[in-house]
């Protein structure tokens, strides 16, 4: 495959950053490829099982003549790390991210990227349960799509190149704009995962019902919300402090529709719970048939992944 850049940084070295490492070596589509984490652990890691070519020790050392930089760190952590690596960049360079929040990215890194380097905001939408540099793995977005969120003005150069990066990667991609990303992210991701949290916080009080129980008679529903809460609580924390306002507007919009349902169960509606189970039941099959889930009773992810 042609070279798309010839060095790039991954700053954060988890899920999200081990696998772009391992889809880029699958691809052969970057000439070098640096990745810095915060603690010395990670690090090690990272380095024995070859997630980059080259672990530094500091984020400036790792992004010194990168054309392509990652922040693959927390939302809320991104703001204080384009600051520091701000002075560093090569002028040219793109600096990219991960983020699960588009606005909050904006407001914290846009003003620490100096004039001649491009910032455009990217959200891969792939993603396990799992979190660490030893949880990722090559195919983790083959499939899967990328959203690039590219303010007004960004070079269409810059924007074309990285999304051909996407591709080479396995993603699809689309381009959105930043309040549409993240009221689209809060139905699809970010509500999904506070009911799960709080679905298996409810099953925890409820004192009824042993812990052994709810763990030795977990069928298919409570599993999936189980394995749903067990993603990374720090990613999770700053995801929603950093969306409020989306999350909040489709928070209120799942309430009215679960009062909805409260109210057809009590009155013995069962016509309008047909009805409602029947249209959802759409969706699912939607979503099989573009690819983006299978019907497999494990939902095609191996016990690796």
């Amino acid at each position: 495959m042609t070279q798309i850049y010839d060095r790039v940084a991954l700053i954060g070295l988890g899920l999200i950053a081990g696998s772009m490492g391992l889809a880029m070596k699958r691809a052969g589509c970057v000439g070098e490829i640096t990745g810095y984490a915060k603690t010395a652990k990670t690090r090690e890691i990272a380095d024995r099982i070859g997630l980059v070519d080259r672990v530094c020790a500091s984020a400036t050392e790792a992004v010194q003549d990168a054309d392509l930089v990652v922040l693959c760190v927390p939302v809320g952590a991104m703001g204080d790390v384009a600051a520091e690596i701000g002075p560093h960049l090569k002028p040219g360079a793109t600096v990219t991210d991960v983020g699960s929040v588009k606005q909050a990215v904006v407001d914290a890194v846009a003003p620490h990227i100096p004039e001649g380097v491009h910032f455009i905001p990217a959200h891969p939408m792939a993603g396990t349960e799992h979190s660490g540099p030893e949880a990722g793995f090559a195919e983790l977005f083959d499939n899967r799509w990328c959203l690039l969120v590219p303010q007004p003005g960004t070079d269409a150069d810059a924007v074309d190149r990285l999304e051909d990066f996407w591709h080479a990667l396995g993603a699809n991609c689309e381009r959105m704009e930043v309040e549409h990303h993240d009221l689209v992210c809060a139905i699809v991701s970010h509500i999904p995962h506070i009911i799960a949290y709080t679905m298996v916080g409810v099953a925890d009080d409820f004192h009824r019902v042993s812990e052994q129980e709810v763990i030795k008679f977990s069928a298919a529903g409570f599993r999936d919300f189980t394995r749903i809460a067990a993603s990374d609580p720090t990613m999770w924390r700053d995801v929603f402090l950093n969306n409020k306002q989306a999350t909040l507007e489709i928070l209120g919009r799942f309430t009215e529709e679960l009062f909805a349902l409260q109210r057809a169960i009590r009155t013995g509606d069962g016509q309008t719970l047909f009805d409602y189970f029947n249209h959802t039941r759409e969706i699912r099959r939607g979503i099989i048939e573009a690819g983006q889930d299978t019907d497999a009773p494990d939902f095609g992810r191996s016990k690796k992944h």
